[in-house]
């Protein structure tokens, strides 16, 4: 077997050209920043884990099922932080994603272009909104009625789940809309074609197949009220225990941490602490895994051939 010498000596030649083109060098360098994401967030993770060593000492475990947190006492649990965080989450989602959905469809399928734009316009401005205005908004209108239909303080979990809907009600909107807006005008036509009406095309055959997209701006919302802070701090109320009505006060991860951060004295204190960032960043992570397995799954059904 011979090897030719120049073709040999041509591999280098032609590693460099495509190198110099920049075929070479730009996939080195995205993936370098694709790494780099990976290296930020197992930093973040060893960082939150570090700190939080003395509550995963002291309590283990029962960190995430006990209800007492007294900096004063040296005792910690995240349970009703817990409960406040999903709680409002829940709720808020139960209220914004069929008001979500159904401004998307509308605005996507019904709605003549031009109101459509413009209504679609004023949707974006609210996502740019500071979530402190609608905390303010939430103090001066929303307290009120709720101290009008029976809240006690007209703060409370259900307060925070409104807010909170009203919050991550332009996410679903817009990313919902453009889902829909993505689906083939043929898929219309076809259906419209079989005598289908204008609503029966639009349910049973542009939904479905933009579910996709309609899942994920929902998992989107959730993500972002898991993690909203200051408008939550406002309207919840701030009381660290579990109470049965959603009228009560509560509390969330995101507002104890920026509530009791800068006053935080002792180590354990702070520890605990940043051992609920860590549960936040790990609730986070696996609401978001489980959003990835069901668009999966719905990927596969979809390809499945009868």
């Amino acid at each position: 077997m011979t090897i030719d010498p120049a073709r040999g000596a041509s591999r280098p030649r032609g590693f460099l050209a495509r190198l110099l083109a920049g075929d070479q060098l730009a996939g080195a360098i995205t993936a370098s920043f694709a790494g780099g994401i990976l290296l930020l967030t197992s930093l973040l993770v060893f960082e939150l884990f570090q700190s939080s060593a003395l509550t995963r000492d002291k309590f283990g475990w029962a960190f995430l099922v006990t209800r007492i947190w007294d900096p004063v006492a040296g005792q910690f649990g995240a349970l009703p932080f817990l409960y406040g965080t999903l709680a409002t989450s829940a709720l808020a989602l139960a209220m914004a994603v069929p008001l979500g959905l159904g401004a998307a469809i509308f605005l996507s399928e019904l709605a003549p272009a031009r109101i459509s734009d413009a209504l679609t316009f004023v949707i974006e401005l609210l996502a740019a909104v500071p979530s402190v205005i609608y905390g303010l908004l939430g103090v001066f209108v929303l307290v009120p009625i709720m101290r009008a239909l029976g809240a006690p303080y007209g703060v409370g979990v259900l307060t925070a789940a409104v807010v909170l809907a009203v919050m991550i009600l332009p996410f679903i909107v817009s990313i919902s809309r453009e889902a829909l807006l993505s689906v083939p005008r043929e898929q219309r036509e076809a259906a419209l074609a079989l005598g289908a009406t204008r609503w029966e095309s639009t349910w049973q055959v542009v939904v479905p197949f933009a579910r996709l997209g309609i899942v994920g701006s929902v998992f989107l919302a959730l993500a972002r009220a898991l993690g909203e802070t200051m408008a939550v701090t406002m309207v919840i109320g701030n009381d660290p225990r579990i109470h049965a009505s959603v009228l009560a006060p509560g509390y969330s991860i995101a507002a104890v941490i920026a509530n009791e951060f800068t006053e935080a004295t002792s180590d354990l204190h702070l520890s605990g602490l940043i051992e609920l960032g860590l549960v936040l960043f790990f609730l986070t992570v696996l609401l978001n895994g489980v959003a990835r397995l069901l668009i999966l799954s719905t990927t596969r059904r979809g390809t499945q051939h009868p």
